[in-house]
C-alpha cells in the first residue's frame, strides 16, 4: 500500500495525504451512447441527459470531473497536489472505461459535495466514500454500491473509556466528521456525550491523540488505516455493525451517466479490477 509516514500525516489537514493522477483519452462511451456536450445547465443539455439513447452531459467535454474531500485515507487524499486512494483509482478506472479523462476539483468540504452535484455545473460526480441513504437519495442519485462498510470508535490506547457505553457520559467529547453517518450515529447512540464536528477524520484523530477529545467515530476502514499507519498510540476499540454501502453521487438530471457508471462498475468486478484495487489499498478483498 502506498503510504506516508506518520510525521507527514500529522502535518496534514483533511486537505492532504497520498497519490497518483488520472489518465485516458477523450472519446465516446462504447455501447452506452456518446456523452453530450458540456453540461451548461441549459434546457437542451437537460433534455439530452434524459433521452433513451444513452447520452449524458459532462461539465467539460472529454472529462469526468470529480468532487471529493480528498482527506479520507485510504479512500481519497492528497500526495502533494495529486489525488490518490481507493476511490480515486475507482474514478480513474470508470473514466477510462467511459473513454474520458479523470479530473479532480480542488478538495471540497464533505458536506458541500452533494449540494454541489445537485446544483450542477461544477462536477459530474461526487466520489468520497458516500454511504447510500434514503435521505441523500432525495437530493441526488447514487450508483450501484461498490463497497460495504461499518462505523467504528477509536480512542487513545491508554484511555479508560473505550466502549460506546463508557463514552456515553457528560463531559465526554466525541470527534466526528461533519455531515457523515458517523456524526449521525454518535448523536443517536452516545447522546450524553458532546459531539464535536470537524472537517475530516485526520483532524479528529489528531485531536484524540492530543487529548482534546475522548474518542473519534468514523468509518471502520478509515480508522483502522489511520491507527495502523500513523496514529499508532491509538486503537480501534469498537466496530459498529451499521451495514453501510458506498455509492457514487450523480445528479438526478443526468440518469444516463449513472447508468454508464453502473455498467463500468460491473465490468470492473468482472475483469478483476475491483478486487485488485481492494488488495492494493486494504490488503484484502472486502
Amino acid at each position: 500500500m502506498a503510504g506516508i509516514g506518520s510525521s507527514n500525516l500529522l502535518n496534514m489537514t483533511r486537505r492532504g495525504f497520498l497519490g497518483a493522477a488520472a489518465a485516458a483519452g477523450a472519446g465516446l462511451l462504447a455501447g452506452c451512447g456518446s456523452s453530450a456536450s458540456s453540461g451548461s445547465g441549459t434546457t437542451a443539455a437537460t433534455e439530452a441527459a434524459t433521452t433513451d439513447d444513452g447520452t449524458y452531459t459532462l461539465v467539460e467535454d472529454g472529462k469526468l470531473t470529480v468532487a471529493s474531500d480528498l482527506a479520507f485515507p485510504p479512500f481519497d487524499s492528497l500526495d502533494g497536489d495529486t489525488p490518490v486512494g481507493f476511490d480515486v483509482d475507482i474514478s480513474k478506472a470508470i473514466a477510462e472505461k467511459l473513454g474520458l479523462e479523470c479530473s479532480y476539483l480542488p478538495a471540497q468540504n464533505f458536506d458541500t459535495i452533494i449540494p454541489t452535484i445537485k446544483a450542477g455545473g461544477k462536477a459530474d460526480i461526487g466520489n468520497s466514500a458516500f454511504t447510500i441513504t434514503d435521505e441523500r437519495k432525495e437530493e441526488i442519485d447514487f450508483t450501484d454500491p461498490y463497497l460495504d462498510s461499518n462505523q467504528s470508535i477509536a480512542t487513545a490506547s491508554t484511555a479508560e473509556r473505550k466502549s460506546s457505553e463508557d463514552l456515553n457520559a457528560e463531559g465526554v467529547k466525541i470527534a466526528v466528521q461533519s455531515g457523515t453517518t458517523g456524526e449521525e450515529w454518535a448523536r443517536e447512540n452516545i447522546p450524553e456525550a458532546t459531539v464535536v464536528t470537524l472537517d475530516d477524520p485526520i483532524q479528529c484523530m489528531t485531536g484524540v491523540q492530543q487529548g482534546l477529545y475522548d474518542a473519534c467515530v468514523a468509518d471502520e476502514p478509515v480508522l483502522s488505516y489511520l491507527v495502523k499507519n500513523s496514529y499508532t498510540d491509538c486503537e480501534v476499540t469498537e466496530e459498529i455493525p451499521t451495514g453501510e454501502q458506498y455509492g457514487i453521487v450523480v445528479s438526478k438530471d443526468n440518469p444516463n451517466l449513472t447508468k454508464a457508471i453502473n455498467k463500468a462498475l460491473a465490468e470492473m468486478v468482472d475483469d478483476g479490477t475491483m478486487d485488485s484495487l481492494q488488495q492494493q489499498w486494504f490488503g484484502t478483498s472486502l
